[in-house]
């Protein structure tokens, strides 16, 4: 019996014990066909549940009894989709006569008349063309399109969803339906009524929208003339669902229609166009015009293209005026004319001409709100257009690129993904013609410099010709070579920096130009191959570049020599003569890199490490072998004389300066060529990287030994490399690792333990004792400091277990080394866990936390394979850890209870629940190590899988207020979610958007890492994400202030759409006349920006001499009630207030440019800072609500200065008060002119302090 099938029986057994009644009535009907079933000894199969099932339905098809009806139909809706479509249509006539018996007793049960139209529906989706011809079929039918127009949601919804599938699935072979016919006719009958019943036409409509079928062509333009009927009615919702129910039947409307029914049912489809601020509705038709178009284009392309540049002026407003989600429909209803309705044929004719006029109207300041959908229309041009974009849409590109060199443009990236696919279409050497770099002072119409283009052109020339770099490109780079060193010679070494930059970006320019040219015979000459080595052995700077178009060009060409693809730019008999005609120049070229590698410091030369890479797949075997055989000598003669290296050569500094030693970097060579030697060289490689292990010395030498070993051996099965691993494995490799376990360095287990997993993939069944030997090592590899390592650790296990699980046998006596024993072990997963588990009894509470991290990694991939009782032992054992004083076993413990509270199943895990939860409760105090933070998120786990009243029952009870407290976030969760949702109904497609993108962003970080290291380490971000889910929100905005200043505000077109403000921050008035002057406007609020602004620079401390002053907010706030209630009192008493904004003494007190007069009535300018506050400024008050007066402190010989300590005085009581308990000290500087003989002076503004104490006489 299908599993699916038995786990919906299983479900409604389980219902048996529930609190409804008709669940209850539910399982006890399956129960009793069950025991039917069992008595008559019949099959348990979905045939026998339907013919006793049919039985009981005919029984009672007179005796009245709607609960026993309900409960029958309900398991006939169940089994019904498992039955057999040939029993079905035996059966049709019976069960349409039971049926329709009981959708009359049913007709007022909403339950039961569902279940009836699942019945029904399953039933007819298995008859053939000829049943559909029977008038009880075609009855049927009609009855479940009444059903769909039903004033009750839930039986009207799934009625459409019967009608939709039926209609939409025609038996074969017919294309059309049979009953197409009925279904229309009831659909036409239903929109005539719609002025007088427009609920009825609103679900017909509703399930035209969801019906995918071929309509009847006799039928079509009636029923298309009938929805276009429908908008003129001016009822919103409707004229939006027709436009919706029009777009699913232009599916069909090319198989229905000839090419002039197409033309005139579109026409009367834009005369039907709607208000641009009508969003549900203009998106409906735009979304029409789309899909419309695009089939009238497969009908009659050349006449849908004759149309196409009025449609596109048509359509163009709503992208102006529309609300976001209408310019995105009209963005991609334009994008998708210019993609499917422009022929090959007429890509340079002159409708393409009207076209570009058009979009090229987008770029006017009348659609500046929505450049970036014009900018994403004129790209999507140049991309279908191509080549022919030239020299059509040259003034284009002209004005994007001035519009992209204004200075406070706002749209660089969109204009730049324009420029891109012009590059992309026309090529470097034509966009170049029409956008010169005039980087050389040549002769060009405009002298305008454009070096901005260099970086954009790097990263989309595509396939164009190499001839062109070699012989336009190259002189410019070297002429700019050239004028960078002629000023290095004048000593100007702002321009040598800046030329020589420009230099190194032509020269960035070779590694598109590289990438799949056509040209590659012609231009790659021996000349210019030449010239690119010499580069890449004398000058460091365009070296990386070189290599890095050297690897494209190889990578590209020899991967489309070895594919079989009609699509490349090239052929693959042209990618294989040009593969040939490089090869050529390999040898040299490896030669030189082999140089430059061995003098370039270490940690700058993996490009070149990749640029040999790509020439060793170009060149002959035969020359791989040569070359490492030179190689293999150089590295056995840089070994005798190898010294290990000290701990100053080893620090950072100087390994970025000088280069490895001669051995390192031969050992690299040979490691890069190891998979393409042959069986003689590839032992030449073992030999050596059997001594390279062995240098304990070296741990450097040692990590690249066993790099080598891990490199060959995992190579291909048919790889004389692979073959000769496995030919030393047993009487060799094997006893290496395991004799030099003792003597590895820290910085070798990484490539060690890949070796060991590369090795115990393919063991052989007498090498098996191979897994425990090294099961040990890759245990306390999982707590390896290097993530790296860890993650190799992890997988070796993982492969481990895999080869234990495909069995054999296990010679224990050749792991221990000891011959009496003589004991095997069959070999399987269970015995794998033991022997991991055997880490548990260790001495060291490393091995230990090591231990239960590889259970909890091989338990979460393993589990489905292990025996339950086994799972939990093993889960007991683990949870007598989790108390453990040590915190790194315990640690590792609360992780493995993580993956067991997700793996295993409810029904393991709820008895034990017990013991888990009151272990975890130790730590549920402890801050340290977030022990108590991750008890947190193990019991939410366990509360989200089993239920808070299971865990709440194994809650102790001195933890109790953990459960209250987690009922509580579950409640305001679950407000917060019902909140948010609906709000979200009430916003715009604008915040819409940005919840879905922010979605995204969180889903592809989630998705980031395996599945385990979601479950150990994905709860914590999740946990804190759920804290901050507050309803209502729980931080304050701050109100948009009423007046703007900096700015002045353009009244918008569109009332629900945001203005824009002119900058007034210019010395002259805006000339709108000028081309720049769209750069002066701003669609931000210039008052949200200066009250963002505001918050910062409070939110930020002074720093005041040297330390950090924060005002005082009940202070500011005292004073201003304090001014407030003095105004009022002038008020009173007749006096007028003077405007802030009029007080010029206030303003020379605290302006930058203020002013004060010293007692000899000098004139003393502020020194003001960005900052400063009026203390700092020497602006005191003498009472808290009079006008603030400057400093006069008179500088005497007996003036004591400043009062100190004022600052600390009590603002709400006389004396002197404490604060959180602590007494306010207050720290006063001391003056020297004040102090007597014999006090002590203190000078600062020096490193020690010099204290002398004045002596009498």
């Amino acid at each position: 019996m299908d599993s699916e099938f038995e786990h919906q029986l299983q479900k409604l057994r389980d219902k048996i014990g529930s609190k409804t009644p008709h669940q209850q009535q539910h399982a006890a009907m399956l129960l009793a066909v069950e025991e039917t079933i069992t008595e008559q000894k019949a099959a348990v199969e979905p045939a026998s549940y339907f013919a006793a099932l049919l039985t009981l339905m005919e029984q009672q098809s007179g005796s009245g009894s709607n609960a026993l009806s309900n409960a029958i139909i309900f398991l006939l809706s169940v089994v019904l989709p498992h039955v057999s479509a040939s029993m079905l249509r035996a059966k049709f006539t019976t069960m349409m006569a039971v049926l329709s018996q009981s959708l009359d007793l049913a007709s007022a049960d909403v339950a039961l008349l569902r279940s009836v139209i699942s019945c029904l529906e399953t039933v007819l989706l298995a008859q053939d063309a000829s049943s559909w011809r029977q008038p009880i079929a075609q009855g049927t039918l009609r009855s479940l399109m009444q059903l769909s127009t039903d004033s009750k949601p839930k039986i009207r919804k799934r009625a459409q969803e019967a009608v939709s599938s039926l209609l939409s699935r025609p038996p074969p072979p017919t294309a059309i339906h049979p009953a197409a016919h009925i279904a229309s006719r009831f659909v036409l009958e239903m929109l005539a009524n719609a002025k007088a019943d427009p609920q009825a036409a609103m679900h017909t409509l509703q399930l035209v929208k969801q019906t995918e079928m071929l309509w009847p062509a006799d039928e079509f333009e009636g029923l298309c003339a009938a929805l276009m009927q429908l908008p003129r009615l001016n009822t919103p919702y409707v004229a939006t669902l027709a436009f919706q129910a029009l777009e699913t039947v232009f599916a069909s409307a090319g198989e229905s229609l000839d090419e002039d029914q197409f033309r005139d049912l579109l026409i009367s489809v834009i005369d039907l166009k709607p208000n641009s601020s009508d969003s549900a509705t203009s998106e409906a038709w735009l979304n029409i015009i789309q899909k419309g178009y695009i089939a009238y284009a497969q009908i009659g392309a050349e006449a849908c293209f004759q149309s196409l540049p009025d449609l596109i002026d048509l359509v163009l407003p709503d992208i102006e005026l529309g609300k976001s989600s209408t310019r995105d429909a009209a963005t991609r209803c334009v994008w998708a004319l210019i993609r499917e309705c422009i022929p090959d044929s007429k890509l340079g004719s002159d409708g393409v001409q009207a076209i570009i006029k058009v979009l090229a109207g987008g770029l006017s300041y009348r659609y500046r709100e929505s450049w970036a959908l014009v900018f994403l229309l004129i790209a999507a041009l140049f991309q279908r257009l191509g080549k022919f974009a030239h020299p059509s849409m040259d003034a284009v590109a002209k004005e994007v690129a001035n519009m992209r060199m204004e200075p406070e443009f706002q749209f660089k990236d969109e204009a730049d993904a324009v420029l891109g696919a012009a590059i992309r279409a026309v090529g470097p050497q034509v966009f170049l013609e029409i956008l010169p770099l005039n980087l050389d002072g040549g002769q060009s119409q405009d002298n305008v410099g454009r070096a901005w283009l260099l970086p954009l052109m790097k990263s989309h020339i595509r396939n164009a010709p190499l001839g062109y770099f070699v012989l336009t490109m190259l002189p410019l780079a070297d002429k700019l070579s050239v004028q960078s060193q002629q000023f290095v010679s004048q000593n100007r070494e702002l321009e040598a920096k800046i030329y020589n930059a420009l230099s190194q970006q032509v020269w960035a320019l070779l590694s598109g130009f590289c990438n799949v040219p056509v040209d590659i015979l012609d231009s790659f000459t021996v000349g210019f191959a030449e010239r690119l080595a010499n580069e890449i052995l004398e000058v460091p700077a365009t070296r990386s570049a070189i290599c890095g178009a050297l690897q494209t060009l190889l990578t590209a060409v020899h991967a489309l020599a070895h594919t079989e693809s009609a699509n490349g730019p090239i052929t693959q008999q042209q990618a294989l003569a040009a593969e040939m005609h490089l090869a050529r120049f390999a040898p040299d070229y490896l030669a030189q890199l082999f140089n430059v590698f061995a003098l370039s410091p270490g940690n700058g030369r993996g490009y070149l490490m990749d640029t040999i890479t790509a020439f060793l797949a170009v060149i002959t075997p035969g020359e791989v072998n040569a070359t490492f055989a030179k190689v293999c000598a150089m590295l056995d003669q840089a070994l005798k004389s190898h010294k290990p290296p000290t701990a100053a050569e080893l620090t950072e500094r100087y390994l970025e300066a000088h280069p490895p030693p001669t051995a390192h970097t031969m050992t690299d060579l040979a490691i890069v060529m190891a998979p393409y030697l042959d069986t003689e060289h590839a032992q030449m490689l073992v030999r050596a990287a059997f001594v390279l292990a062995n240098q304990s010395e070296d741990a450097m030498l040692q990590k690249k030994g066993y790099k080598a070993l891990s490199r060959l051996a995992a190579q291909s099965a048919e790889s004389p490399a692979r073959q000769l691993i496995e030919s030393v494995m047993t009487e060799q490799l094997i006893p290496m690792l395991i004799e030099s376990a003792g003597s590895v360095g820290a910085g070798s287990r990484r490539d060690r333990l890949m070796l060991i997993s590369a090795l115990a993939r393919n063991l052989a069944d007498d090498q098996l004792h191979f897994i425990p030997a090294m099961l040990s090592e890759a245990i306390m590899g999982t707590k390896e400091a290097n993530e790296r390592a860890r993650n190799v650790a992890f997988e070796t296990l993982l492969v481990m277990g895999q080869r234990m699980g495909q069995g054999g046998v296990i010679h224990m006596a050749t792991v221990g080394g000891d011959t009496g024993m003589a004991a095997e072990q069959d070999a399987n997963i269970v015995e794998f866990f033991k022997m991991t588990a055997a880490g548990l009894a260790a001495q060291t509470p490393h091995m230990v936390s090591a231990t239960i991290a590889a259970i909890s990694r091989t338990l979460f991939e393993f589990h489905e394979q292990l025996d339950v009782q086994f799972i939990i032992e093993l889960m007991s054992t683990v949870l007598m850890f989790v108390v453990n004083n040590n915190r790194e076993i315990s640690k590792s413990s609360l992780g493995f209870v993580k993956v067991i509270a997700v793996v295993l199943p409810k029904d393991v895990l709820l008895p034990h629940l017990d013991e888990i939860v009151p272990s975890i409760c130790k730590w549920s105090h402890e801050y340290k190590n977030q022990m108590r933070l991750k008890c947190r998120h193990i019991l939410d786990r366990l509360a989200r899988r089993l239920g808070l009243d299971a865990v709440a029952k194994a809650m102790p009870e001195e933890h109790q207020k953990l459960i209250i407290n987690m009922r509580k976030r579950e409640q305001c969760l679950q407000r917060a979610k019902e909140n948010g949702g609906a709000q979200q109904s009430t916003n715009g497609d604008s915040a819409q958007a940005k919840t879905v993108a922010a979605a995204a962003t969180a889903a592809g970080k989630k998705s980031f890492g395996s599945a385990f290291e979601d479950i150990i380490y994905g709860s914590e971000s999740e946990f804190e994400d759920s804290e901050d889910e507050q309803p209502g929100g729980a931080k304050k905005r701050n109100d948009r202030a009423k007046k703007n200043k900096g700015g002045r505000q353009v009244e918008s077109g569109d009332a629900t759409r945001a203005g824009a403000w002119i900058k007034e921050d210019t010395d002259g008035p805006l000339d709108f006349l000028d081309r720049s002057a769209f750069t002066h406007f701003s669609t931000i609020d210039p008052a949200m920006a200066a009250t963002a602004k505001a918050r910062r620079a409070r939110s930020e401390p002074k720093v005041r001499n040297g330390k950090f002053v924060f005002d005082d907010e009940e202070e500011d706030e005292r004073k201003a009630k304090a001014a407030a209630k003095a105004a009022a009192e002038a008020v009173q008493d007749g006096a007028s207030v003077p405007d802030a904004s009029e007080d010029y003494y206030l303003q020379s007190l605290t302006s930058k440019e203020g002013f004060y007069r010293t007692a000899n009535q000098k004139i003393k300018f502020h020194k003001r800072k960005a900052g400063d506050s009026d203390e700092e400024m020497g602006i005191a008050s003498d009472n808290e609500g009079g006008v603030p007066k400057p400093s006069m402190a008179k500088k005497g010989k007996g003036n004591a200065g400043t009062v100190y300590g004022r600052e600390f005085r009590s603002k709400k009581a006389q004396g002197d008060v404490k604060r959180g308990n602590v007494d306010p000290y207050a720290y006063v500087p001391l003056n020297p002119k004040t102090m007597k003989k014999g006090a002590i002076a203190i000078k600062g503004n020096s490193k020690k302090d010099k204290r002398t104490r004045g002596m009498k006489g």
